[in-house]
């Protein structure tokens, strides 16, 4: 039986994923190992006084692919966090980048602390001199090595980093572009906190549009409808969540944390759900929905699409058999272990992949780099043009209206919706769009078009690593 494999860890989920993927490429001698290989990773162990005593804290940087540079990706707080973990992540992101054409390199990074352990003005000190050990080694800089928000970390960290750099390095004129994530009053930008959710039903309306995808998962329609059960109400979960129910129609029927699930074949609502989270902690005792304490145990529910939101690895070997979704989105780094992808394989699930369909951190993250380079908000110049212009047509409309005597009138909030020209946010959510859009075609061609390419994943791997292979080939390695 398949289940009596051995499981492999996250580090090896990943090399297995990307070692069949390469194998079905022609990538001159050497050139495999060069883009497998992680290039560095920085190993810090460093003293804050806390509560009257030195504590010792170990972080970790690491560089998987300088091909272009900067390198970037996200700087996790967690107590799990280790060499091996993070380098994984590392080779993500540089496949990541690579799949949505963001023009940087993989990198990853983390601290090993229980955030909730601190107080915030705890959080800050060790934040700062985690931020001094790596800025002093060129491991956060705008034109090397830029950060992001990942597990444990958000908006806050993001901006203690930033001025901690802004301090180091006083006649930077690009200062702000040190990190990405950041609040938008300190340098970031509007859509960045709901980004990565945000990909997230982009890559399923995506994949929603094509009836041939659709059908290889035994599905039928839109995702007005569909039984949704998502694992984790973090950031990414609870966005994701919350535009596929109240912008698509899904209805969510599992909300699965740390401490049990809850379940409403109805439908949950995200907004309530957060907020009981937010107050009491976890999820037991909310009112509106059937508490489940085995929650693990919700992943193999009936549904039509399954997103796993948080860990790596939640579906493994000693669950896969058993999962019954048709269509499982990766909206977390590497939920589906090398083993269980093989298992659900077997089964005909249909997985869109965490290095297409968690992108949209990264690529948000991309235009709030721009943002920091060129010094000026998205929209700024264009905004009142683009009104203007609109306008103009309104106001040719109204004068038909007018002439036809009320035979003809524009529809009720026509005008008002129109005349709004596109701001940040707008603009934003634009680009993301259009990046996931534009990174599923490729990898759809690929899966359908090559007849040793059987799923996405594979498909993914392989657009990533010729962009990588070419970029390496044209600086002649």
């Amino acid at each position: 039986m398949t289940t009596n494999r051995a499981e492999p860890s996250f580090r090896e989920s990943v090399d297995l994923m990307f070692n069949r993927a390469a194998a079905l490429l022609d990538l001159p001698p050497g050139l495999e190992e060069k883009i497998r290989v992680c290039n560095s990773t920085y190993t810090v162990r460093f003293g804050v006084k806390l509560r009257g005593k030195v504590h010792t804290f170990t972080g970790y940087r690491s560089v998987h692919s300088e091909h272009t540079e900067p390198v970037k990706g996200g700087i996790r707080y967690a107590l799990g966090v280790n060499q091996d973990e993070v380098e994984a992540l590392a080779a993500l992101m540089t496949y990541k980048c690579a799949l949505v054409e963001a023009p940087f390199g993989g990198s990853k990074g983390g601290l090993c602390i229980d955030p909730r352990e601190y107080d915030s003005d705890e959080i800050e000190k060790i934040t700062r001199r985690f931020a001094y050990e790596l800025i002093k080694r060129d491991l956060i800089d705008p034109a090397q090595n830029v950060p992001a928000p990942d597990m444990g970390t958000g908006e806050r960290e993001m901006a203690i980093m930033a001025d901690q750099y802004a301090r180091m390095n006083t006649t930077d004129i690009n200062a702000r572009a040190c990190v990405t994530g950041k609040p938008p009053h300190a340098g970031g930008i509007q859509g960045r906190v709901e980004a990565t959710g945000r990909g997230v039903q982009y890559a399923l309306q995506e994949f929603f549009r094509h009836p041939e995808d659709i059908a290889k998962a035994g599905l039928s329609g839109s995702l007005d409808g569909k039984r949704v059960i998502v694992q984790g109400l973090g950031n990414v979960g609870y966005h994701a969540a919350k535009f596929l129910s109240e912008e698509d129609g899904s209805i969510v029927t599992h909300v699965i944390e740390r401490d049990g699930a809850i379940h409403d074949a109805g439908g949950i609502d995200i907004d309530d759900l957060r907020h009981w989270i937010a107050d009491h902690g976890g999820v037991k005792g909310f009112p509106n929905g059937e508490y489940v304490e085995d929650g693990s145990a919700c992943l193999t529910a009936e549904c039509d699409i399954l997103i796993p939101a948080a860990l790596e690895g939640v579906i493994n070997l000693s669950n896969a058999v058993d999962v019954k979704a048709p269509l499982i989105i990766e909206a977390a780094n590497g939920p589906i272990t090398a083993g269980a992808n093989d298992v659900l394989m077997e089964k005909g699930t249909v997985i869109i992949p965490d290095l297409y369909a968690n992108a949209g951190g990264v690529t948000v993250s991309y235009f709030e780099w721009v943002k920091n380079l060129s010094h000026i908000r998205f929209g700024r110049m264009q905004r009142r043009q683009e009104e203007a212009r609109h306008q103009l047509i309104v106001d040719e409309l109204e004068r038909l209206d007018q002439h036809l005597g009320g035979a003809w009138s524009m529809t009720p909030d026509f005008k008002q919706k129109y005349l709004r020209g596109a701001g940040e946010l707008e603009l934003v959510r634009s680009g993301l769009d259009d990046t996931m859009r534009g990174a599923y075609a490729a990898m759809r061609e690929v899966w359908h078009t090559r007849d040793d390419v059987h799923d996405l994943r594979t498909a993914g791997f392989l657009v990533s690593i010729e962009r990588v292979a070419s970029s390496y080939q044209a600086k002649g390695i």
